[in-house]
């Protein structure tokens, strides 16, 4: 948004007036988008009525208004299955025919309907794909330190992902912004998906043992359980909640989903170097700095929560 100003409507997504907010830009502004984010699962029919809808109805309200570049954030797990691992793939892969969850699913569809929408009505579009993002009020950290995973290992422990700074995201957004801006880039680059990383790939295990260090805790040996053990336990366990325990309102713990078991047991890394060349993207941030400044922001929450306690 022009001068970097954020306007928050994520209540509005499905709401056709919709345009009201993004009226208070001036005309002639870019948007960058991101919405229906940290997810881990849920039904089909609750993704479609949130992402996919809402991405309609921005995309309608830009073109109202006059926005000239809309940047939305996608997700890099718009390419995979939930069965095969990936391992630094690039764009030229393409959306697989099934997808592990909702959110996988109605995030490739509304990255669709953005880049369909390039060069209409003088709006031009791209699409970033960041990886696991983490930064300052996240739900990852506060999850490890919650419930104790950093203590356990699901499968070989051998799987890595690409995990990604916040502040490098939203770098990726103003490169795209920028690069979108000049003729030669919205020729480049309009109505094409990036993929955004840290450019620091990591066995994911070991991320959680950084997590756990910089919250203070000593390095334990961890619990590995094999992944042919957690699988069928994770199908018995979401019968179990959905048809038992959801009648007294009891939820599905989120790790224990077979979703998530797919997600954490498979390699999720990708190559940010068509993003490097043609956006003039670089991280701003290393991963270690990065988890240092969010988990410092996560202890004086925590601090002050207890303090309120008190």
């Amino acid at each position: 948004m022009h001068n970097h100003d954020c306007i928050r409507f994520q209540n509005h997504l499905l709401d056709s007036q919709i345009s009201c907010p993004i009226q208070s830009l001036q005309a002639g502004n870019d948007l960058r988008m991101k919405s229906f984010s940290n997810v881990i699962k849920l039904p089909i029919t609750r993704g479609d009525d949130t992402s996919i809808p809402g991405t309609k109805n921005v995309i309608d309200a830009c073109k109202i208004c006059k926005v000239k570049r809309l940047i939305h954030t996608s997700s890099s797990g718009v390419v995979f299955d939930g069965v095969h691992g990936l391992f630094d793939v690039n764009e030229s892969l393409p959306y697989p025919d099934k997808f592990p969850d909702a959110y996988a699913q109605t995030k490739a569809e509304a990255e669709k309907l953005v880049i369909k929408t390039n060069c209409i009505n003088d709006l031009l579009t791209c699409c970033l794909r960041p990886g696991a993002i983490f930064g300052p009020g996240d739900k990852v950290i506060p999850f490890l330190d919650h419930h104790g995973w950093t203590h356990v290992t699901i499968g070989d422990g051998k799987n890595c992902d690409d995990f990604v700074y916040v502040e490098n995201v939203v770098h990726g957004h103003l490169c795209a912004d920028k690069t979108l801006a000049t003729m030669e880039g919205a020729k480049t680059s309009g109505g094409k998906a990036y993929f955004i990383t840290n450019m620091e790939p990591m066995n994911m295990w070991d991320f959680t043992y950084l997590v756990q260090q910089e919250l203070g805790y000593k390095r334990i040996p961890k619990i590995r359980i094999p992944t042919v053990f957690i699988k069928p336990a994770s199908y018995l366990i979401e019968w179990a909640y959905m048809f038992v325990f959801s009648n007294f309102g009891i939820r599905q713990p989120q790790m224990l989903t077979p979703a998530r078991i797919k997600y954490i047991t498979l390699n999720r890394t990708s190559s940010c170097n068509k993003a490097i060349e043609e956006l003039g993207y670089k991280p701003i941030v290393t991963l270690k700095d990065g988890l240092k400044k969010a988990v410092k922001v996560y202890i004086e929450m925590r601090n002050k929560d207890f303090s309120k306690r008190e």
